[in-house]
């Protein structure tokens, strides 16, 4: 078994379910305290799973219930990390993901808003909550979760938003390597997970809306070259790579995991 995150805390945001739920189990698996939010309220049954999994003491995991759209809820979120374990040696920011699938000129402006909020601003947000802690320590690491869609279709506003992220990667990266922060991103490609608990739409799709996200689906297998989803693990396990002290020679990155499709 790896070690690499032994005695790392370790915070991981929307960790209630699908790729951020498999990196805080396979992080615990590793040694680390972990640090847990998301905004759903089955977050506790989450961590105690994870727990009962591998052993992990209760001492070493904390769950917190925020809002990451908000400047408040990262604030609440590092505090709360800080009052228990008084350090954060790794950000990973998982929080987004696309609510609507349709060309954009369906979007209307009220969605068009709210998928920004949704997939760039909780990294912007948690990114800047953390940083003063990472300074003071003079060390840290951040990997934030993008995505291959900034090249795809049906979802322009979210292309644009991890687009954004891309940026604050490699910006993020270039202020901060002198004060040992390393400031990575994964752009996830399509990834085969369960259902989600819940959906980041909750309404049915129209007949229209089947077609286009099946259409997003089609776009995705033709643009990998291995033509197939990812799993879960194929993403968690580049993740993790990028926060360990293997990838400490690596910041500004933006490594796509898409089977061959940069993105």
């Amino acid at each position: 078994m790896n070690a690499r995150f032994v005695n790392k805390v370790v915070l991981v945001t929307g960790a209630a379910q699908g790729i951020g739920r498999g990196v805080a189990a396979a992080l615990a698996q590793e040694g680390a305290k972990l640090v847990l939010v998301d905004r759903a309220s089955f977050l506790p049954e989450v961590a105690s799973e994870i727990k009962a999994a591998t052993g992990l003491a209760d001492s070493d995991i904390l769950t917190v219930e925020a809002d990451l759209e908000s400047w408040s809820g990262a604030e609440q979120m590092v505090q709360a990390a800080l009052t228990q374990f008084r350090r954060i040696d790794v950000l990973i920011n998982n929080v987004g993901g696309t609510i609507w699938a349709k060309p954009y000129q369906y979007y209307q402006p009220d969605e068009i808003e709210a998928e920004i909020r949704r997939s760039l601003m909780p990294t912007l947000w948690s990114c800047r909550a953390v940083l003063p802690t990472m300074l003071a320590q003079r060390g840290g690491a951040i990997v934030n979760v993008s995505s291959i869609a900034t090249r795809g279709i049906n979802r322009i506003p979210y292309s644009a938003a991890k687009g954004g992220v891309n940026a604050l990667t490699a910006s993020l990266a270039f202020e901060h390597a002198a004060d040992g922060i390393r400031v990575n991103a994964v752009a996830t490609g399509g990834t085969e997970a369960p259902p989600r608990k819940v959906p980041r739409n909750p309404k049915p799709l129209s007949a229209d809306e089947q077609i286009w996200y099946q259409q997003i689906v089609d776009q995705t297998i033709e643009s990998s070259l291995m033509k197939r989803y990812g799993s879960i693990n194929e993403q968690v396990q580049a993740i993790l790579f990028l926060a360990s002290d293997q990838a400490s020679y690596i910041t500004g990155t933006v490594l796509p995991v898409g089977g061959g499709d940069q993105g």
